[in-house]
């Protein structure tokens, strides 16, 4: 969980007068502990020169072993002593360890010595021959804990002060600002169309605010402009449905138009033919030999009829995605069996068919018939364009990850660039006259699409045709 920026300025300010002020307060306590102590010796000295003074006065005038112990006190004078003009200990009175046992006469001393009640001011003060040396003692714990603890307690006090200071500075200019950047972005956020942010806080705040507002300014500009341009994507990609049905519905009567026009044709020459002969026949003065072809032609005419009334229904079968079958087809398998029925055929006799499909094949996911009838009428088509003697047709068929390539090539001339778009629509052709409906190709693409594979015309590597098959592996 992330800290809010009050705690956080908090907590901030409260490290920085902790390192600011910790050090401080040792410096400042050490300070006045030498302040404290040094004022301690001066007045120890003071206090030693006196009593010195007072003692070898009274020395002068007799007998000062009671003035002695009379200058001892607990906290104060732990040892006093009289020295002779030779500088030896005359008169003493005390803790006489903490006294030296001589002094050198006419030299005036003051330091500290370490007793055992702690550290203490030795005083030696000369006078008329003699000396007084004077140990008063310097410890003094309680005024230091007390001193010590009067700065920490003010120290504290300025840091408490000093933080809350800081605290409601850094609230009311920054703090209480952002916060009101945050609820007037929030709002933004909610769907508010404008930022309302009070004037406020630092410069540098306001100028955030004012750059703020402008970014908001923009960004609904462009928003407005985006929603503008979605409106007009979507007047556009309303108009180009509305074409797309209008060009589908244009392509459906041409589809339409182009079968009535191949239908007529298919079918209307051979019906003209038939009306011809028939009026022939009627004559009845024709030989029986002349009449039996009339009759042979008559039969062909109607063949013809029949046939393309029968390439139709395949073709119109396999337009209809339901009704596609499932099935599994062995590649090798069935192109052998396209194979053999090709074989006793007299027109495949002049022609080499090479075969290149391995027999371990990935089997393609379409039905046997299926494949057999486009593989017959590919091949049948490319034994309508090669030449004879010398017409060669190879099959060939290899697979990737996912899907079986079959390429039916030929050597024959070739289908031309302007050809290879239409090549695949019913009744176009490029064979002559009664020699094909061209249906052929169209029910093959229609079989390959059903199952969901594709077919495809291009150039071979001689010169002559290529369809290119793609089916699903199984």
């Amino acid at each position: 969980m992330r800290l809010g920026l009050r705690l956080q300025l908090l907590l901030a300010l409260g490290a920085l007068l902790v390192v600011a002020f910790v050090p401080l307060y040792f410096a400042v306590a050490s300070i006045a502990e030498a302040s404290l102590a040094s004022a301690r010796r001066g007045a120890a000295r003071d206090l030693g020169r006196a009593v010195a003074g007072h003692v070898l006065s009274s020395a002068e005038r007799g007998d000062v072993s009671g003035l002695l112990e009379a200058q001892l006190s607990e906290g104060g004078v732990i040892a006093i002593a009289i020295y002779d003009s030779a500088g030896s200990r005359a008169s003493e009175a005390g803790d006489t360890d903490t006294l030296p046992a001589r002094v050198t006469a006419g030299r005036e001393v003051s330091q500290v010595v370490e007793t055992d009640a702690g550290p203490a001011l030795l005083v030696i003060v000369p006078r008329a021959g003699r000396s007084c040396a004077i140990t008063i003692t310097l410890h003094a714990a309680s005024g230091r804990a007390a001193l010590v603890r009067l700065v920490g307690l003010y120290t504290g006090v300025v840091a408490l002060a000093l933080l809350v200071f800081a605290y409601l500075a850094m609230t009311r200019l920054v703090v209480r600002p952002v916060e009101a950047l945050s609820n007037a972005a929030g709002r933004v956020a909610s769907g508010g169309r404008s930022l309302e942010i009070p004037e406020v806080g630092a410069a540098e705040l306001r100028r955030l605010a004012a750059s703020l507002r402008e970014m908001t300014e923009r960004l609904l500009a462009d928003e407005e402009a985006l929603r503008g341009k979605v409106r007009e994507l979507e007047t556009t990609t309303h108009e180009l449905a509305s074409a797309q049905e209008t060009l589908i519905r244009s392509e459906r009567l041409a589809s339409v138009g182009r079968l009535a026009a191949g239908m007529a044709h298919e079918i209307g020459n051979p019906l003209a033919a038939l009306l011809g002969l028939e009026e022939l026949l009627m004559t009845g003065d024709l030989p029986a030999d002349e009449r039996r072809d009339v009759l042979v032609r008559m039969k062909r005419e109607t063949e013809r009829i029949h046939r393309v009334l029968r390439d139709l229904l395949a073709f119109s079968r396999t337009r209809t995605a339901e009704t596609a079958e499932q099935g599994r087809a062995d590649i090798a398998a069935v192109l052998a069996e396209v194979l053999a029925l090709l074989g006793p055929q007299k027109e495949m006799r002049d022609i080499e068919i090479e075969s290149d499909v391995p027999n371990d094949i990935c089997a393609v996911s379409i039905p046997p018939e299926r494949l057999q009838q486009v593989l017959l009428n590919l091949l049948l088509n490319a034994a309508d364009e090669v030449p004879r003697p010398g017409g060669k047709i190879g099959v060939v068929a290899r697979h990737d990850d996912e899907t079986v390539v079959i390429e039916v090539d030929d050597n024959g001339p070739g289908i031309a660039k302007s050809a290879r778009d239409k090549l695949f629509e019913p009744f176009f052709t490029t064979k002559e006259v009664g020699k094909g409906t061209g249906l052929g190709l169209a029910v093959c693409r229609g079989v390959i699409e059903a199952a969901g594979g594709t077919i495809a015309a291009g150039e071979s590597p001689s010169g002559g045709a290529r369809f290119s098959i793609r089916l699903p592996r199984a």
